[in-house]
């Protein structure tokens, strides 16, 4: 079933957070419908501008259709992740997307809050909702480079007035993290003072983090084993992505970690059956993995065991 953002993030806020998963492909879909079964959690699935125009956006919809009837008691909504404006217009317009993420971030603050106001009116307008992001994360995601040394973290004295007149329904904030597999190089973690003291001037409304992959050593261990050359790699203590959890930190994003277990999968598989040439056995063993990676990472945030409780406030709603 595919719900709102906003449904997500009444029953999660101060308790958990909701796990926001990249996908690109038919094995990235089945293993995150499959993990978050498994562990009855709701969840959010992403789509990048890249993952559409990967193929093509129908096709990955129509799987993510297909996943919906193979797993009916799965409960998540459908974002759209780091939009710009033309491309959060194409899925507000398309009926299929439940939320959108228009990141106009790179914008000074008053152009920020014109364009997301934009976007704002025309997804409510279609009951779709809207994440914005205000502060700028650094590192690399896909169309998104921010070098360090311009990253920004959020002014706190800015969300109110923010969210006010922009009118979006969740806020991405940078708080310390960064996009990519090098999130830090030594001790840097998030930035507690920042969450308490924007969930002290918006209770209740839900925060946003990006960049929220932890970058498993023992997965950076076993590619650098099998040929990888990721020396370094380092991300978010996933002790502090719980205590975040209960903060207000509503949705937490999760890209780079997908990719590693996928990296880690075919890298191990073509060192040992170098025999092979058939892409199947690879892909079985990848979305088994990617499943217990999602079971995993949703007793971290604390979605894991949330389904009941959802429906149940879906009924409620619904009566």
């Amino acid at each position: 079933m595919i719900v709102t953002t906003e449904l997500l993030f009444e029953h999660a806020y101060g308790n958990y957070a909701v796990g926001a998963y990249n996908i690109n492909n038919l094995e990235q879909v089945m293993g995150l419908f499959r993990g978050n079964v498994d562990s009855k959690a709701p969840f959010i699935l992403q789509l990048s501008k890249g993952a559409r125009g990967y193929t093509d956006t129908r096709i990955l919809e129509a799987m993510i259709r297909g996943a919906e009837e193979v797993f009916p008691e799965a409960i998540f909504a459908v974002h759209l992740d780091h939009g710009d404006e033309e491309t959060c217009y194409d899925c507000i317009d398309s009926g299929f997307y439940s939320s959108v993420m228009i990141d106009a971030s790179a914008e000074e603050f008053d152009e920020n809050i014109a364009i997301t106001k934009r976007v704002v009116d025309a997804a409510h307008a279609k009951g779709v909702v809207v994440e914005a992001e205000l502060g700028k994360l650094g590192g690399v995601e896909e169309h998104v480079s921010v070098d360090e040394a311009d990253a920004k973290l959020t002014d706190p004295k800015q969300v109110e007035e923010f969210v006010r007149r922009s009118g979006c329904d969740s806020l991405a904030c940078a708080i310390g993290t960064s996009h990519g597999a090098y999130k830090f190089t030594g001790s840097q973690g998030l930035h507690f003072d920042v969450i308490e003291e924007i969930a002290r001037l918006l209770p209740g409304f839900p925060m946003v983090m990006h960049g929220s992959s932890s970058v498993p050593q023992d997965e950076v261990q076993r590619i650098n084993a099998a040929g990888g050359q990721m020396a370094g790699a380092k991300g978010v203590d996933e002790a502090q992505i719980s205590k975040a959890s209960k903060m207000g930190v509503t949705k937490v994003n999760i890209d780079t970690d997908g990719r590693l277990v996928w990296c880690r999968v075919h890298r191990e598989s073509f060192i040992d059956t170098p025999e092979n040439f058939d892409l199947r056995p690879a892909g079985k063993i990848f979305m088994a993995e990617y499943a217990k990676y999602i079971m995993h990472k949703n007793e971290v945030l604390g979605s894991a065991g949330q389904l009941d409780g959802v429906r149940a406030l879906i009924d409620q709603k619904a009566a």
